[in-house]
């Protein structure tokens, strides 16, 4: 919310910004106990000004999803790397990383049960790429031998070997998140890194981008 502020403050203070496109990078869940604020948060505003804030998908969205569906198979993964989290902010407990299978079901239908109606379908329709002109938003990366329409949605979700060692030949930008930095920035070969580990270091950052300029926030 902080965060939020400084964007609102800072797009009053630049002629032409207050109708600003807000693009939200992944990983809404999983990285502390108001995962469910978040979500709900998220949605309200991308319900009420749609054009105004765009939120894409994270790998972490994707696994809780997965956790929904599959929990049998893919419960254990997502409790694994920070569901326990999410679980709890919707009150859900008695789970743990050794839990049975049956036992991560019943916590699978205990959060579908949880959900507010609608929350579910507004995750799985999230989408995982955002272009405006020559800049591409994605959560973790895209690979940079291939064109925009060949990407896949594993590539955008959790990454590619190549991204951070290959620059793109095509001359697009790529803002994203995944990758923990120390401090936000733009990266040589046309990237704009904006992970800066919040849930571990409590510094959320964002960028400011219009025209040729750009500029950073954080909390």
């Amino acid at each position: 919310m902080r965060l939020c502020e400084s964007i609102m403050k800072d797009a009053e203070q630049r002629p032409g910004m207050t109708d600003a496109r807000i693009i939200y990078l992944g990983d809404y869940v999983d990285r502390g106990d108001a995962s469910a604020a978040v979500l709900q948060h998220l949605w309200d505003l991308t319900r009420a000004q749609p054009q105004h804030h765009i939120c894409l998908k994270g790998n972490h969205e994707a696994m809780m999803l997965d956790f929904l569906d599959n929990p049998r198979e893919k419960g254990a993964r997502w409790i694994r790397y920070g569901g326990l989290q999410t679980l709890a902010s919707y009150r859900i407990g008695g789970i743990t990383e050794r839990s049975s299978v049956e036992d991560i079901a019943h916590a699978s239908r205990a959060l579908r049960d949880a959900l507010p109606e609608g929350l579910i379908e507004w995750m799985q329709n999230l989408p995982t790429q955002y272009q405006s002109g020559n800049l591409v938003c994605v959560h973790a990366a895209l690979d940079p031998k291939l064109p925009l329409e060949e990407q896949s949605e594993k590539t955008r979700l959790w990454g590619h070997k190549e991204f951070l060692k290959t620059a793109r030949p095509d001359g697009l930008w790529v803002a994203y998140g995944h990758t923990i930095i120390e401090n936000a920035g733009m990266i040589d070969t046309r990237r704009i890194a904006l992970d800066t580990g919040a849930y571990a270091t409590g510094r959320l950052s964002a960028a400011g981008l219009k025209g040729s300029d750009a500029w950073f926030l954080s909390t």
